[in-house]
This record gives C-alpha cells, structure tokens and sequence, in this order.
C-alpha cells in the first residue's frame, strides 16, 4: 500500500477520521492492485473498487468518471491520488457524488492544482476535515523519484498542494 503519501498508516487514518459504522457499503474510485479494498473488507466494510486497469481480482474494470452503479448505491467512496491522473477532478468529485447516499462521505487524499474546499463545495459536499499534507507528498514524491518509480503522469507546473479531505453529501 505504498502508491501514496503515508500508504496504509494514511489510508487507516481516513477512513478512521471518517466515522463509517460497521458493514457501510463503500467504492474505492481508482482502486489499482484493490489493496485498500481489502483493507477496507478486513474491517468490516462491505468494500468493492474500480479501476480502468484493474490488478487484482477485487477490482472491477471500469471508468470512475462513469460508473455503472445506479444513483445513491454507496454509504462511502474512497480515493487516493486517483482523481488527479484522471485528468477531470471535477468530474470525479461529481461521479463520487452520484453513487453516495444522502449523507455519504467521500474520503480523498489527492493532488491539487486548484483550491481542494472549493472544488468540493461545487461538487455538492460540506467539508468534514481537511488537512494540507503537501510536506509528506513532497517527500514520498521525491523519494519515488530518486528510486527511478515515480508516477508516469505528467504533473504540470505550478503551485500545487496535497490534501486529505472528508466530505458528506449534503
């Protein structure tokens, strides 16, 4: 669980600041290698992911811009550097809205090139915590980078910033 700032310390650490109750139905938008699926599954939480190049057999093949879940199916969505590389993290935001019931939560730890609270306020979610961790990304990005395994997106100049946002559905 190390394709992201903090790996599994970080991922626990949402989900806890999250206050899902036990067997909450919960999609991991971008969910990869499915590891925080299985995670997710270990503590209690009925966990399924998606992903354009799934590897892992706890992963569905499909586009977290457009699911094929029906409307309000899931109490939780999670995503963790995911919504940047799509390329449209205000689209992600809104396909995260859709498949969450009223009062779902979406749980994100991304990289940001515009304002994070802003890009969620127009998705419809009232911010539940926020935390810039702009320092760790830094780190673990540099790190990736000297090992020669940094991520193959093209990150665009600028000010950037990294950040774990909770949000519930209004």
């Amino acid at each position: 669980m190390n394709r992201h700032p903090g790996g599994e310390a970080h991922t626990r650490r949402l989900i806890e600041l999250a206050e899902l109750p036990a067997g909450a139905s919960i999609v991991d938008l971008g969910a990869g290698a499915g590891e925080t699926v299985a995670l997710l599954r270990g503590l209690g939480l009925e966990a399924e992911g998606v992903d354009l190049a799934p590897r892992s057999p706890l992963v569905k093949q499909g586009d977290f811009l457009r699911t094929s879940y029906p409307d309000g199916c899931f109490d939780a969505a999670v995503s963790q550097c995911a919504f940047f590389v799509s390329g449209d993290q205000p689209g992600a935001m809104r396909e995260a809205y859709r498949l969450l019931r009223p009062g779902g939560k979406l749980l994100l730890s991304d990289l940001f090139f515009e304002d994070p609270a802003a890009l969620f306020r127009a998705a419809g979610f009232e911010i539940l915590c926020a935390e810039d961790m702009t320092d760790a990304w830094r780190d673990y990005y540099l790190e990736a980078l000297w090992r020669g395994d940094a991520p193959c997106c093209e990150i665009p100049r600028g000010k950037s910033s990294y950040w774990l946002l909770i949000g519930r559905k209004e």
